[in-house]
């Protein structure tokens, strides 16, 4: 990549971080990316939403075969966490960050739209730049921009996600399973109230919801089948605020993460059952809400062999590692994966200098800017593997 886009990168990287902004509020952020993408020569830009921007490139190469349609996606929305990193470009919205690292996703498929668009004559098909809103909540943008056509007649769709644990000048790959379909839940225990001091005379919802969420672990260690099991993690439990007086109700909730589609149906009835039977049992209720996030992510093993080699040429076969495992992470690109031949994969950013890796949505999340400029390289070695024979 010159030195001169380089710079640029970096410098779209450090706006959007400076002015991070949450999903569905991303005005700022899609208007500036509108306005930078629009300079770039041959693309026909769109905002299928309020806050989304979508290029397309059309190739100016004649096809000897049939021209392939490729995309390329990157979310744009923030988390609401208070940045404590130590940079000099710090988040100027309160309580609002860029910890996962969607500024620099941005940033570099810009590079990459304006590296293509420059050589468009020497590309066949079409290559379209996906900047997409609100990956941060359920059910995600992905899903929304899928129904207003982005996928339509496309080939093959790719993405990249910076990953802290990977120094700069590597890329983590996997095929198959890659991160987790997300549903979270909320667990409402109404039994009897009363005095502290007469416990017999009430039904305790907060015994009640103990007992739950003991429970609610045996549905992996002895409902599941082991090598598809889930992830239940209970985050919540509220209870009363005074020391003298049994409450009527108790709340708790938290989140399923499953990548096998079956299991992820059968973690929700096996929670309904333990919550609803133990309140029946103890005279109270139970009530259930669910918040059904994205599906699990699938990596496809053509795609993910093309985006090992766009990494290889960058960095070297043996700086393209392997991820032993999916994540349990929730990821909307799901929405693309279901519809199109996907591949999303690690890059990472990591700097040893910076000392402790903080993770992903962490206040302290920092990402060695260096590294901009191989995301930008492996979009484009991608666009030169599909689009230019």
């Amino acid at each position: 990549m010159q030195d001169e886009l380089q710079k640029e990168v970096i410098a779209w990287r450090r706006h959007l971080h400076e002015n991070a902004e949450l999903s569905y509020h991303e005005y700022k952020t899609s208007d500036y990316i509108y306005e930078t993408v629009s300079t770039f020569p041959g693309l026909t830009v769109t905002r299928p939403t309020k806050t989304s921007v979508y290029a397309v490139l059309k190739g100016g190469k004649r096809a000897g075969a049939k021209p392939r349609t490729i995309a390329f996606r990157a979310d744009i929305d923030a988390l609401p966490i208070q940045e404590e990193a130590d940079v000099d470009f710090k988040s100027n919205t309160p309580g609002v960050m860029h910890a996962c690292g969607h500024d620099a996703h941005a940033a570099m498929l810009l590079g990459a739209a304006k590296a293509l668009s420059n050589r468009r004559d020497e590309f066949s098909g079409e290559i379209r730049f996906i900047f997409q809103h609100a990956e941060e909540v359920t059910p995600g943008g992905a899903m929304e921009l899928v129904e207003h056509g982005v996928m339509k007649d496309v080939d093959y769709v790719f993405a990249l996600h910076v990953y802290p644990y990977e120094n700069a000048g590597t890329f983590s790959m996997r095929a198959g399973k890659m991160n987790a379909a997300g549903d979270d839940f909320e667990i409402t225990i109404k039994g009897r109230g009363g005095h502290a001091s007469t416990p017999e005379l009430t039904i305790d919802p907060l015994i009640i919801g103990a007992e739950v969420v003991t429970n609610i672990q045996l549905i992996v260690s002895r409902k599941l089948p082991i090598l598809n099991a889930p992830v239940i993690t209970v985050t919540k439990f509220n209870c009363g605020n005074s020391l003298n007086v049994i409450e009527e109700k108790a709340t708790l909730g938290g989140t399923i993460r499953s990548h096998d589609p079956v299991v992820r149906v059968q973690a929700r009835e096996f929670l309904e059952q333990v919550a609803k039977g133990i309140a029946s049992t103890h005279g109270a209720t139970a009530e259930v809400k669910w918040d059904l996030g994205c599906a699990a992510v699938h990596n496809d093993e053509e795609a993910t062999e093309i985006t090992r080699r766009a990494a290889a040429k960058i960095v070297g076969k043996e700086n393209v590692h392997d991820l032993p495992e999916p994540m349990f992470g929730a990821e909307d690109f799901a929405a693309y994966s279901e519809v199109v031949p996907a591949s999303m994969q690690f890059i990472g950013v990591h700097n040893e200098d910076f000392g402790l890796a903080y993770p992903l949505h962490h206040p302290k999340f920092k990402i060695e800017e260096k590294a901009l400029q191989y995301g930008v390289s492996y979009f484009v070695n991608i666009a030169e593997e599909l689009c230019q024979g």
